[in-house]
């Protein structure tokens, strides 16, 4: 009996999960596609180029979407039980809803090791070629596009002014040319009255098949004129001029550069990173010391540091009877030098600690970065399991099945999940928390409510039926009533 609940708990809950995951990792996409269209749109990308950014971004996009998924699926699968009665047939058979989860439970914690795997060897992949493909297209140029009446730069070295454009995008009509590849604007011109634009198989160039025109250029000034120039005019019946389309090509950047950024790493690249990381920062704090030892010889650890520390302290010991400083010493004429040199050590010193300080922010800062990432990895998994423990309850107490009900309230606890989890990434950029506590805050802020509703759900909660709130209303309103009499 029990195995065969077991079988049909999980069979009611894999059907909602897949369409429910499907659904909200193609909202997500359409939602990354939304952000980047303005730089992504007239660039012409082919169906290759744009199915495969949509199938890295998908990829990058599977640690958001399967929480929401479970989540939701959770709700629909124990609120349509709840809508037939199931739950409560399965009760009074004497089976707890504890037990009743427990299949479910297990194959969650399941999905939860493979999201972690998934996290730790498929998500860093992705996101290497992910963000490069998308960083080679927002810098890619727009497709070229030649309108009638308009002068065209898009290639370099030509600017283009065709007249009229027909209806098949391809005759044009009072063409006319500006050749800049020489460096000068206007000696090279050429002028046609119409032609044919024939883009190449390979699309790397563009032929334009001009009839019944003509070439002007200028050429240098001739001997022994004091001013001019000379012009070759050339009429031509038929000529292609061929214009190179290569700079419009997707150009690929070498992968290897993205790869030392926190998103491309591992676990265990991300463990010896941030050991780096933490022996670069003692090391810039302990330099500063060798930085400052040539303008305080003081502080020096050589010879020099040793007999200048000896001095001060027999100066110190001994008594005071005239000026003993170093300044009172000098030499009257010497004393503007002296000072000009010392506020130019000071100065110095400032720039020099102003450089290390800001170098030892942005280490500090980087290395959040990177320890955040580490705790992704987990918080990302362990999020399935949490709000399952937050779904499965909701669903068995609100006892509505579908995509209505169920739907409102899926979105509205995974904002608050997400809402919580973004605040603590920020905290934890900023260094107010730790990285492992504002990675985890919302673990530890939701997983008391989960176990709540865990128990209002075990003892028949009602705290959705509005059955319940009416009845509620109308005691307090007796009570009221009684009261006043």
């Amino acid at each position: 009996m029990l195995k065969k609940l077991d079988i049909l708990i999980i069979r009611s809950f894999i059907g909602p999960f897949i369409v429910t995951f499907f659904v909200t990792l193609f909202v997500l996409v359409m939602q990354f596609f939304w952000v980047y269209m303005d730089e992504l749109i007239g660039k012409g990308l082919g169906l290759w180029m744009i199915a495969q950014m949509l199938v890295l971004m998908s990829a990058t996009l599977v640690p958001l979407a399967l929480p929401l998924g479970i989540l939701l699926s959770a709700i629909m699968t124990f609120g349509n039980m709840g809508e037939h009665f199931e739950l409560v047939a399965i009760k009074s058979a004497g089976i707890s809803l504890n037990r009743f989860m427990r299949p479910l439970l297990i194959f969650i914690v399941f999905i939860s090791g493979l999201a972690f795997l998934f996290n730790n060897h498929v998500i860093p992949i992705a996101n290497l070629k992910a963000l490069s493909l998308l960083y080679d297209l927002r810098n890619s140029k727009p497709a070229l596009n030649i309108r009638a009446g308009m002068f065209n730069n898009d290639i370099q070295g030509f600017s283009i002014r065709i007249g009229e454009k027909d209806n098949d995008g391809k005759t044009i009509r009072d063409i006319i040319i500006y050749d800049k590849t020489n460096g000068f604007s206007n000696t090279r011109l050429i002028l046609a009255k119409e032609g044919v634009m024939i883009p190449a198989p390979d699309k790397q160039n563009l032929v334009f098949r001009l009839r019944d025109g003509w070439r002007y250029e200028e050429g240098g000034r001739q001997q022994g004129s004091k001013g001019s120039r000379s012009q070759t005019r050339m009429h031509f019946g038929q000529w292609d001029k061929v214009f190179d389309l290569s700079s419009f090509r997707v150009n690929r950047t070498n992968e290897d550069l993205f790869k030392g950024a926190y998103q491309m790493m591992n676990l265990s690249q991300l463990h010896v990173t941030i050991d780096s990381m933490e022996v670069q920062r003692q090391r810039s704090a302990d330099q500063v010391n060798n930085f400052l030892s040539p303008y305080l010889s003081i502080i020096s650890q050589g010879e020099e540091g040793k007999d200048v520390r000896s001095r001060m302290k027999e100066v110190t010991q001994t008594p005071r009877t005239y000026d003993s400083s170093f300044f009172g010493q000098t030499m009257e004429h010497k004393r503007a030098k002296v000072i000009q040199l010392a506020s130019a050590n000071c100065r110095n010193m400032n720039d020099l600690i102003r450089i290390s300080a800001n170098d030892r922010k942005i280490q500090t800062e980087n290395l959040y970065k990177y320890k955040i990432e580490w705790h992704r990895k987990f918080t990302l998994s362990f999020a399935c399991v949490l709000l399952f423990l937050v779904g499965a309850p909701l669903g068995a107490i609100i006892r509505k099945g579908g995509m209505g009900m169920p739907m409102v309230i899926a979105i509205i606890f995974f904002l608050v999940w997400y809402i919580i989890s973004i605040t603590g990434e920020k905290l934890s950029r900023s260094g107010a928390l730790p990285a492992w506590e504002g990675m985890w805050i919302s673990t530890v802020m939701l997983l008391p409510l989960a176990l709540l509703l865990v128990r209002q759900a075990r003892n028949d909660s009602r705290i959705f039926s509005k059955e319940w709130y009416v009845r509620i209303w109308r005691r307090f309103r007796n009570i009221f009533l009684f009261r006043k009499k």
